[in-house]
């Protein structure tokens, strides 16, 4: 962008957990959606990866807000002051004025108008004139590199931090579509109780966060085993400090149920698809996208499961990120596939 350029053009994955914005086919923001604001006059202090450190070790003056929730904005003025704060973040370069944004945006296959209508209106407020939506299982297939005007079917499981998207897509629509709010946050949640229940220790989400990153698993058996992750702690009931080693076959005994609910939303996806196009996803194969794609062993238990093949997108964490930067490049191209 030039000095005096008028239009800025970004695209933005706001995830529940994470946000990514591109600009100029460069990622230039990759930060928690964490918004820290004073509580005495709702102030933005701090926003990514400065608000995640102050992330529950705040003091009575300062609330840390993770906006969305499942997917869809929980807080719409935390969610409007944390987009303006990365938006900046993304502007590097000094401007005489604050040019307007062309934006695309990907949100939740399953969000309804009125989650789509508070996207959208966040980021107006946040400075978009034109906001264009995109559904993120069809960004995560562009990021992928599928051609999603092709008459062929492809699946594209998007698991994130708040819901996980399951499309079918062929000839630029989504045939058939499959949004749970089953996701990274429920991960999280599932090894807090355990280590509550079977160790006797309190952890924080951050805390569950590591532990999942480090000893994640979807399946008791890896070829490659991670080392035990060393857990401290207050003891639950005499709040005593408590050390525990976690291994990757406790996290995935704790994360099974979870796991096979997105199990059945795959099926239940499969059952929902056309004979022609469930026939070219058997060839094809169905791709992993999203953070929760990363989780060790996830494609091999769901293969073993549905009996098709399951590939882990190259970048998946960015996959939708990019998907939504290919887009804002061909507007035109792509306007069909938009809100």
């Amino acid at each position: 962008m030039g000095f005096f350029s008028f239009t800025q053009e970004i695209s933005m994955d706001l995830g529940t957990a994470n946000t990514v914005i591109i600009s100029n086919g460069e990622i230039v923001v990759d930060e928690p959606s964490v918004v820290a604001l004073d509580r005495r006059t709702d102030k933005m202090i701090a926003v990514g990866k400065e608000a995640a450190l102050m992330h529950e070790k705040t003091q009575p003056n300062i609330r840390t807000v993770r906006p969305l929730r499942n997917g869809v904005i929980a807080d719409f003025n935390a969610c409007e002051q944390m987009m303006r704060g990365l938006i900046k973040k993304a502007s590097s370069r000094r401007r005489l004025f604050t040019p307007s944004l062309r934006m695309v945006i990907g949100v939740p296959s399953g969000s309804t108008e009125v989650e789509l209508r508070a996207v959208r209106d966040s980021a107006e407020h946040a400075g978009g004139r034109d906001v264009y939506l995109l559904f993120e299982p069809m960004a995560a297939a562009i990021g992928i590199g599928i051609d999603v005007e092709e008459p062929e079917g492809n699946m594209v499981v998007d698991i994130g931090g708040g819901s996980t998207e399951i499309a079918v897509i062929s000839l630029g629509g989504i045939v058939s579509n499959h949004s749970i709010r089953v996701a990274g946050d429920d991960f999280n949640y599932d090894i807090q109780e355990f280590m509550g229940r079977t160790h006797n220790i309190r952890i924080s989400e951050r805390m569950a966060e590591r532990i999942k990153i480090n000893v994640g698993a979807a399946i008791p058996q890896l070829d490659e085993e991670p080392e035990p992750f060393i857990v401290d702690g207050p003891n639950r009931m005499t709040a005593l400090p408590t050390k525990v080693a976690v291994n990757y076959q406790e996290i995935a005994h704790c994360l099974d149920k979870s796991i096979s609910r997105i199990e059945a939303a795959v099926l239940a996806a499969l059952e929902d698809t056309p004979p022609e196009l469930y026939a070219d996803i058997v060839k094809n194969g169905i791709w992993l996208a999203g953070g929760g794609a990363l989780l060790r062993g996830l494609d091999k238990r769901l293969t073993d499961k549905i009996n098709i093949e399951f590939h882990v997108a190259e970048d998946p964490l960015l996959s939708v990120a990019k998907g939504t930067g290919v887009a804002l490049k061909n507007v035109n191209r792509f306007s069909f596939l938009m809100r």
